[in-house]
Protein backbone atom coordinates (compact mmCIF):
# COMPACT_ATOMS: atom_id res chain seq x y z
CA UNK A 1 0.00 0.00 0.00
CA UNK A 2 1.46 3.42 -0.90
CA UNK A 3 2.40 5.34 2.24
CA UNK A 4 2.86 8.80 0.75
CA UNK A 5 1.32 10.96 -1.96
CA UNK A 6 4.51 10.54 -4.02
CA UNK A 7 4.26 6.75 -3.76
CA UNK A 8 0.58 6.87 -4.71
CA UNK A 9 1.29 8.83 -7.89
CA UNK A 10 4.24 6.54 -8.71
CA UNK A 11 1.81 3.62 -8.42
CA UNK A 12 -0.75 5.24 -10.75
CA UNK A 13 1.99 5.88 -13.31
CA UNK A 14 3.32 2.33 -12.98
CA UNK A 15 -0.07 0.68 -13.64
CA UNK A 16 -0.59 2.90 -16.68
CA UNK A 17 -3.57 4.87 -15.37
CA UNK A 18 -1.75 8.19 -15.16
CA UNK A 19 0.02 9.01 -18.43
CA UNK A 20 -0.45 12.78 -18.90
CA UNK A 21 2.69 14.49 -17.54
CA UNK A 22 0.86 17.71 -16.69
CA UNK A 23 -1.81 15.91 -14.67
CA UNK A 24 0.87 13.77 -13.03
CA UNK A 25 2.81 16.83 -11.89
CA UNK A 26 -0.31 18.43 -10.41
CA UNK A 27 -1.38 15.26 -8.60
CA UNK A 28 2.06 15.15 -7.02
CA UNK A 29 1.57 18.70 -5.73
CA UNK A 30 -2.00 18.22 -4.42
CA UNK A 31 -1.71 15.88 -1.42
CA UNK A 32 -4.82 13.68 -1.11
CA UNK A 33 -4.36 13.48 2.67
CA UNK A 34 -5.40 17.14 2.93
CA UNK A 35 -8.88 16.20 1.65
CA UNK A 36 -9.53 13.06 3.74
CA UNK A 37 -11.21 13.15 7.20
CA UNK A 38 -8.73 13.07 10.09
CA UNK A 39 -9.75 9.59 11.20
CA UNK A 40 -8.92 8.21 7.73
CA UNK A 41 -5.56 9.92 7.17
CA UNK A 42 -3.79 6.56 7.44
CA UNK A 43 -5.76 5.38 4.38
CA UNK A 44 -5.31 8.56 2.34
CA UNK A 45 -2.95 6.94 -0.15
CA UNK A 46 -4.99 3.81 -0.83
CA UNK A 47 -6.32 3.76 -4.40
CA UNK A 48 -9.96 3.46 -3.42
CA UNK A 49 -12.88 5.74 -2.54
CA UNK A 50 -13.09 6.81 1.10
CA UNK A 51 -16.11 8.05 3.08
CA UNK A 52 -16.20 11.77 3.81
CA UNK A 53 -19.55 11.86 5.64
CA UNK A 54 -23.23 12.21 4.74
CA UNK A 55 -23.05 9.02 2.66
CA UNK A 56 -20.60 10.59 0.21
CA UNK A 57 -17.06 9.62 -0.80
CA UNK A 58 -13.81 11.09 -2.08
CA UNK A 59 -13.14 9.39 -5.42
CA UNK A 60 -10.39 6.82 -5.86
CA UNK A 61 -7.17 8.48 -7.09
CA UNK A 62 -7.14 6.43 -10.31
CA UNK A 63 -10.63 7.71 -11.15
CA UNK A 64 -9.59 11.31 -10.50
CA UNK A 65 -6.61 10.79 -12.80
CA UNK A 66 -8.68 9.20 -15.58
CA UNK A 67 -11.47 11.79 -15.53
CA UNK A 68 -9.03 14.71 -15.39
CA UNK A 69 -7.06 13.36 -18.35
CA UNK A 70 -10.20 12.92 -20.45
CA UNK A 71 -11.37 16.41 -19.47
CA UNK A 72 -8.10 17.99 -20.70
CA UNK A 73 -8.35 21.24 -18.73
CA UNK A 74 -6.11 24.01 -20.07
CA UNK A 75 -4.60 27.14 -18.57
CA UNK A 76 -7.18 29.91 -18.33
CA UNK A 77 -10.18 27.56 -18.61
CA UNK A 78 -13.42 28.20 -16.73
CA UNK A 79 -14.45 24.86 -15.23
CA UNK A 80 -17.66 23.67 -13.57
CA UNK A 81 -17.40 20.74 -11.17
CA UNK A 82 -20.60 19.03 -10.06
CA UNK A 83 -20.17 17.27 -6.72
CA UNK A 84 -17.43 19.11 -4.82
CA UNK A 85 -17.21 16.56 -1.99
CA UNK A 86 -14.17 17.35 0.12
CA UNK A 87 -12.55 19.47 -2.62
CA UNK A 88 -9.81 17.12 -3.92
CA UNK A 89 -10.83 17.18 -7.58
CA UNK A 90 -11.43 20.95 -7.49
CA UNK A 91 -7.92 21.48 -6.10
CA UNK A 92 -6.37 19.53 -8.98
CA UNK A 93 -8.45 21.46 -11.51
CA UNK A 94 -7.47 24.72 -9.81
CA UNK A 95 -3.76 24.12 -10.38
CA UNK A 96 -4.29 22.90 -13.94
CA UNK A 97 -6.24 25.99 -15.05
CA UNK A 98 -3.80 28.33 -13.29
CA UNK A 99 -4.21 31.83 -11.91
CA UNK A 100 -6.11 33.02 -14.98
CA UNK A 101 -8.57 30.11 -14.81
CA UNK A 102 -11.58 29.63 -12.56
CA UNK A 103 -13.18 26.56 -10.97
CA UNK A 104 -16.82 26.68 -9.87
CA UNK A 105 -17.67 23.67 -7.68
CA UNK A 106 -21.26 22.86 -6.76
CA UNK A 107 -22.08 20.68 -3.74
CA UNK A 108 -25.60 19.69 -2.77
CA UNK A 109 -24.89 18.90 0.91
CA UNK A 110 -24.15 22.06 2.98
CA UNK A 111 -21.87 20.29 5.47
CA UNK A 112 -19.69 18.95 2.66
CA UNK A 113 -19.72 22.34 0.95
CA UNK A 114 -18.36 23.84 4.17
CA UNK A 115 -15.68 21.13 4.30
CA UNK A 116 -14.69 21.80 0.70
CA UNK A 117 -14.46 25.55 1.32
CA UNK A 118 -12.20 24.94 4.31
CA UNK A 119 -9.98 22.50 2.41
CA UNK A 120 -9.76 24.84 -0.58
CA UNK A 121 -8.82 28.01 1.30
CA UNK A 122 -5.38 28.06 -0.31
CA UNK A 123 -6.87 27.79 -3.83
CA UNK A 124 -8.15 31.32 -4.51
CA UNK A 125 -9.41 30.57 -8.03
CA UNK A 126 -11.99 28.06 -6.71
CA UNK A 127 -15.47 29.05 -5.57
CA UNK A 128 -17.79 26.52 -3.89
CA UNK A 129 -21.57 26.82 -4.23
CA UNK A 130 -24.35 24.93 -2.43
CA UNK A 131 -27.10 23.74 -4.74
CA UNK A 132 -28.38 21.27 -7.32
CA UNK A 133 -25.40 20.64 -9.57
CA UNK A 134 -27.54 19.05 -12.28
CA UNK A 135 -28.80 22.56 -13.04
CA UNK A 136 -25.25 23.89 -13.38
CA UNK A 137 -24.56 27.55 -12.70
CA UNK A 138 -26.25 29.48 -15.51
CA UNK A 139 -25.14 32.82 -14.06
CA UNK A 140 -21.47 31.84 -14.63
CA UNK A 141 -21.94 29.91 -17.90
CA UNK A 142 -20.69 29.04 -20.43
CA UNK A 143 -17.89 26.74 -19.27
CA UNK A 144 -14.87 25.47 -21.18
CA UNK A 145 -14.95 22.24 -19.17
CA UNK A 146 -17.52 20.46 -17.00
CA UNK A 147 -16.69 17.52 -14.74
CA UNK A 148 -19.43 15.59 -12.94
CA UNK A 149 -18.29 13.56 -9.92
CA UNK A 150 -21.54 11.61 -9.46
CA UNK A 151 -23.50 9.14 -11.60
CA UNK A 152 -26.40 10.52 -13.65
CA UNK A 153 -29.16 8.57 -15.37
CA UNK A 154 -28.51 10.75 -18.42
CA UNK A 155 -26.52 13.86 -19.27
CA UNK A 156 -28.53 16.77 -17.77
CA UNK A 157 -29.75 19.20 -20.43
CA UNK A 158 -28.71 22.33 -18.44
CA UNK A 159 -25.12 21.10 -18.43
CA UNK A 160 -25.19 20.58 -22.19
CA UNK A 161 -26.55 24.11 -22.60
CA UNK A 162 -23.82 25.57 -20.38
CA UNK A 163 -20.96 23.92 -22.29
CA UNK A 164 -19.00 26.35 -24.44
CA UNK A 165 -18.53 25.69 -28.14
CA UNK A 166 -15.47 23.44 -28.40
CA UNK A 167 -15.86 22.48 -24.74
CA UNK A 168 -15.61 19.08 -23.06
CA UNK A 169 -17.60 17.41 -20.30
CA UNK A 170 -16.81 14.13 -18.54
CA UNK A 171 -19.68 12.48 -16.69
CA UNK A 172 -20.52 8.99 -15.36
CA UNK A 173 -23.85 7.84 -16.81
CA UNK A 174 -25.83 4.78 -15.73
CA UNK A 175 -26.59 2.98 -12.48
CA UNK A 176 -24.41 4.32 -9.64
CA UNK A 177 -22.79 0.90 -9.18
CA UNK A 178 -22.27 0.24 -12.89
CA UNK A 179 -21.93 3.50 -14.79
CA UNK A 180 -19.81 4.32 -17.84
CA UNK A 181 -17.74 7.43 -18.35
CA UNK A 182 -19.17 9.57 -21.13
CA UNK A 183 -17.30 12.32 -22.96
CA UNK A 184 -19.58 15.14 -24.11
CA UNK A 185 -18.30 17.62 -26.68
CA UNK A 186 -19.95 20.62 -28.29
CA UNK A 187 -18.95 21.00 -31.94
CA UNK A 188 -20.62 23.44 -34.35
CA UNK A 189 -23.45 23.80 -31.85
CA UNK A 190 -24.07 20.04 -31.75
CA UNK A 191 -23.68 17.82 -28.70
CA UNK A 192 -21.65 14.68 -29.33
CA UNK A 193 -21.62 11.96 -26.67
CA UNK A 194 -18.91 9.28 -26.72
CA UNK A 195 -18.87 6.28 -24.42
CA UNK A 196 -15.30 5.98 -23.16
CA UNK A 197 -15.90 2.34 -22.18
CA UNK A 198 -14.50 2.94 -18.72
CA UNK A 199 -16.79 1.27 -16.14
CA UNK A 200 -17.06 3.05 -12.80
CA UNK A 201 -19.19 3.44 -9.70
CA UNK A 202 -20.18 6.76 -8.11
CA UNK A 203 -22.67 8.12 -5.65
CA UNK A 204 -25.83 9.12 -7.55
CA UNK A 205 -26.46 12.59 -8.92
CA UNK A 206 -29.59 13.78 -7.12
CA UNK A 207 -31.82 15.97 -9.29
CA UNK A 208 -34.80 18.02 -8.13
Amino acid sequence: MPNSNEALIDYLVRIGVLSDKRVEEVMRVVDRANFVPDELKSSAYVDSPLPIGKGQTISAPHMVAVMTQYLKPEKGNKVLEVGAGSGYQAAILSVLVGDDGRVYAVERIPELGAMARKNLRSYPNVKVFIGDGSKGLPEYAPFDRILVSCAASRVPEPLKDQLLEGGRMVIPVGHPLSADLILVEKKSGRIIETNLNFPCSFVPLVED
